[in-house]
């Protein structure tokens, strides 16, 4: 047992990119504290790999359905009958994402997006499981959607802004109608003030930690494939930003992330 109890709320191990080592991925996560990894699906079939991944690991791996933003293209009502399928197969499906908006890419336009996320924010509700939401260029637009839902949303937190890279004012937003903000190795890069900022002013209650692996490694390892082992240096970071020790910040963020995904009997 080490020190420090860390949970990665965002990571897709389940793709090829760790095909050949999966185990070992698991393996050093552990060693430095990972307890719990949650596999985030990006459309039907990856998330059934995701839920496939946390069948066979229980003891670590959790897993999370929905189509990304980028798939919506792919958007049908037969899509959220089968991620509703998938979301009450197994216990271990503990979130519907990764769902949003991006209007940064064009992989999909904003009219294919808009209703894609609409009925997955729905189904959410309908299924009483928080939300994993990716957002990039269209935070404005996410805000209003998901204000509309917060008057009705179950308990607080009733989801995560992966990825957050909003303005300070929008993360105060978010947090106010009960969203926690996702921190990974963005939080280490030394151009990122944007998100040094709401680190270091937003409460750490408000914050879970991430990697988006393989995505988004932190510093030392930037341009690297990522993986849940490098989460101290996340930890750290934010620690510097806030004048918190590190055992405080994993602490507080496990504890966050056991409110989110409603790991209630879960000691740590």
């Amino acid at each position: 047992m080490t020190e420090q109890t860390i949970v990665d709320t965002h990571a897709h191990l389940h793709d090829r990119e760790f095909e050949n080592d999966f185990q070992d991925v698991l393996t050093r996560a552990t060693q430095v504290g990972v307890a719990r990894i949650v596999l985030i699906g990006e459309d039907v079939a990856n998330s059934l790999a995701a839920v496939a991944k946390a069948k066979a690991h229980p003891d670590v791996c959790w897993a999370s359905v929905g189509l990304h933003p980028h798939r919506a293209k792919d958007f049908a009502p037969g899509v959220v009958e089968e991620l509703a399928g998938l979301a009450t197969s197994h216990s271990q499906v503990v979130a519907i994402g990764e769902i949003g908006l991006d209007f940064h890419y064009d992989f999909a336009t904003p009219d294919e997006q808009l209703p894609a996320f609409r009925a997955q924010v729905e189904l959410a509700h309908e299924l009483k499981l928080p939300v994993v939401v990716h957002c990039r260029e269209a935070y404005d637009v996410a805000l209003a959607i998901l204000k509309d839902y917060a008057a009705r949303a179950p308990s607080a937190p009733w989801g995560v802004m992966h990825c957050f890279f909003g303005t300070l004012d929008q993360a105060k937003a978010f947090y106010d109608m009960g969203l926690l903000l996702g921190i990974g190795g963005s939080v280490t890069f030394k151009k990122a003030e944007g998100v040094h900022e709401v680190v270091r002013e937003m409460p750490i209650e408000a914050m879970v930690l991430e990697t988006d692996a393989p995505y988004m490694a932190p510093v030392p390892y930037r341009g690297k494939r990522n993986e849940p082992c490098y989460l101290p240096k996340v930890i750290q970071r934010i620690a510097e930003l806030k004048n918190l020790s590190a055992e405080e910040v994993a602490s507080a963020t496990t504890r966050n992330a056991r409110r989110l995904f409603r790991w209630d009997s879960w000691a740590f």
